[in-house]
């Protein structure tokens, strides 16, 4: 078994370098966007998908 708090700790390391990087690669198209407050963060959400994925559901 897997420590749940070990792989948020890795996913959220990654979200943080890869979210800024993300934003700079974006397109502008002078399209205005809105940006929407979420319940969850992306490192929570992707923290879920993959612990999912791993219990082979």
């Amino acid at each position: 078994m897997f420590s749940l708090d070990a792989l948020f700790c890795h996913v959220d390391d990654f979200c943080q370098t890869f979210e800024g990087q993300w934003h700079k690669k974006l397109l502008k198209g002078g399209v205005i966007r809105r940006n929407r407050a979420k319940s969850l963060c992306l490192s929570e959400i992707m923290t879920i998908l993959i612990a999912f994925h791993q219990n082979h559901y």
